[in-house]
């Protein structure tokens, strides 16, 4: 089983964004905007304490007429923050993330922020090990011969002409 691990070696942008507690939401948001990301590890110090995300923002500030210039991130990060080590099981974190509806996991190793996990990042992980999967099978089934076609069909290979007949 794949491990968080190697889920952050294959992302092309490991960086994790972070932002002080007591820094604004207005901070915050043009941060997330700047960097393109939907949240931000909520640090005092080197301490991760909480999340804030869009979705914080959106229900905690908005919806509850906040001035994001005043109010803090203290004030609106979800707190505790769930996190993942390097060394969780890319299942285990699929299953945290669905039971928790939550879209990004900080990865935690030795007390230190190492990096940052997200829904996004795990499904392409878990389509990866799929198709890579799917690829082992079909070299299985074709067996020393992989110029003769086969019956086994895949949407990313197209039918081989002599099957294709078969099916007009």
């Amino acid at each position: 089983m794949a491990t968080v691990k190697q889920v952050l070696k294959a992302k092309s942008d490991a960086s994790v964004h972070t932002i002080d507690a007591e820094a604004s939401v207005h901070e915050a948001v043009a941060l997330m905007s700047k960097a393109e990301v939907g949240a931000l590890v909520v640090t005092v110090g080197d301490t991760v304490c909480g999340i804030v995300t869009e979705r914080d923002y959106a229900r905690k500030v908005i919806l509850q007429d906040k001035a994001s210039r005043t109010t803090t991130v203290c004030e609106i990060m979800t707190a505790p923050v769930m996190s993942a080590s390097l060394w969780t099981p890319t299942d285990e974190c699929m299953m945290l993330m669905t039971q928790h509806r939550i879209r990004h996991l900080p990865v935690i190793e030795g007390g230190r922020l190492v990096g940052m996990v997200s829904i996004g990042d795990m499904v392409r992980h878990l389509i990866e090990e799929q198709e890579f999967a799917i690829d082992q099978l079909e070299n299985y089934v074709r067996g020393p011969r992989p110029d003769m076609p086969t019956c086994a069909l895949t949407r990313r290979s197209p039918i081989p002409q002599t099957l294709a007949a078969r099916f007009v």
